[in-house]
């Protein structure tokens, strides 16, 4: 059997061909060398569509050094790509299309709303959801205020906690709205009279951006910040769903979020667990209802989307150790784990992937050779 190849979908982050994850696609090369599996990295931007051939980067552990050469298509697509608002995500959704009968590890996921309420329809997680409304009008926060003191204000295809407001309702009756902006910065706290809401909000383009109103938890630690986790669940070499880690988060001071990206910092689960809940018969049930949990989810998401490999689950665990599902990230960065001291746990979560491509290369051959006994069977 040949060694198979590997295609990391990606996009330029600019114009001037810049990736995010390079080190992440240079670690994945490395390791796929070891394991028997070949990976280089390409856009759509790189594709010859009449053709249909690539004009890939290739990493050379040898010289460390990125090289771009005419290749063939790979055996296997991971798609890494992103949400962007530019004409190279157009591009992407033209070659998903044109290409759609590829032999992909992933496929696309849709927005927050539509996986809530996808979610929500079975009866095994609904109770780890918090109460969420698709926002339509300023009312809609209003009518969820006169039931919870807290609310989050999320843009469905939000990432990196961009766009995302806190709304608490304070006992004067003032409404105190903290957050970040679509470029992630931290915005002033600032208060307002619940008249004054609507204009905030279109101000802040909630309507034309499309939100949605979540139920806010509380989350702070003693220190004032708020604090999740990271659960990151991938395909295994025998291709099935296993939690490779789950690390804690703790936000910048003055953000309403944890993610790393916003200035947060990674801390091992268990700690955080220790601060929090602090009894460990409790801690040790929790951990294992999130693995359960995680599992559960991505094989019911797969059910629903097609090809999956990994997902991050960012979970919320309230002071009576309840779990709460805040989204689901199909394209999960794995930095929290080597942040977090966990090197054994980031190195796993770089190559489960790669393990899973190579059984599902094998699978996909072993179906082909059936299929070609039965066809000479047959005559």
């Amino acid at each position: 059997m040949t060694q198979p190849v590997l295609g990391i979908l990606t996009l330029y982050l600019n114009d001037a061909g810049a990736l995010e994850e390079r080190d992440y696609y240079r670690k994945m090369t490395e390791e796929g060398r070891r394991l028997g599996i070949d990976v280089f990295v390409f856009t759509p931007e790189d594709v010859h569509y009449k053709r249909n051939r690539i004009r890939a980067q290739f990493y050379h552990p040898e010289t460390r050094t990125w090289h771009r050469r005419w290749t063939d298509f790979p055996d296997m697509i991971f798609d890494r790509c992103r949400i962007q608002r530019s004409h190279r995500f157009d591009q992407l959704l033209k070659f998903r299309a044109r290409y759609q009968d590829e032999t992909f590890l992933n496929r696309p996921l849709r927005n927050k709303w539509t996986i809530h309420s996808l979610l929500a329809k079975d009866a095994r997680f609904s109770p780890y959801l918090p109460a969420t409304r698709y926002y339509e009008s300023v009312q809609d926060v209003k009518d969820m205020l006169k039931t919870y003191d807290q609310l989050y204000l999320k843009p469905i295809n939000g990432t990196g906690g961009r766009g995302i407001i806190r709304i608490e309702k304070e006992r004067g009756g003032q409404l105190l709205i903290q957050g970040r902006n679509h470029s992630r910065r931290i915005i002033q706290p600032r208060r307002l009279d619940a008249g004054q809401l609507g204009g905030f909000l279109s101000g802040w383009k909630v309507k034309d951006t499309r939100y949605i109103v979540q139920q806010g938890l509380q989350l702070k630690l003693k220190n004032g910040r708020v604090h999740d986790y990271r659960l990151l669940v991938q395909k295994d070499g025998s291709g099935q769903w296993q939690v490779t880690g789950c690390a804690g988060r703790v936000g910048a001071a003055g953000s309403i979020t944890a993610n790393l990206h916003g200035g947060g910092r990674a801390v091992k689960m268990d700690a955080l667990l220790r601060s929090w809940i602090g009894d460990e018969a409790k801690i040790a049930k929790i951990k294992a209802d999130v693995e359960r949990f995680g599992v559960s989810v991505a094989q019911y998401l797969e059910l629903c989307y097609d090809a999956l490999c990994e997902l991050a689950i960012d979970i919320a665990i309230d002071r009576k150790g309840r779990i709460w599902m805040i989204e689901v990230n199909p394209k999960p960065a794995r930095e929290v784990f080597i942040r977090a001291g966990e090197s054994d746990v980031y190195r796993s979560a770089i190559i489960r992937p790669l393990e899973y491509a190579i059984w599902k290369y094998r699978s996909m051959k072993t179906r082909e050779g059936s299929n070609t006994t039965e066809r000479r069977d047959e005559k």
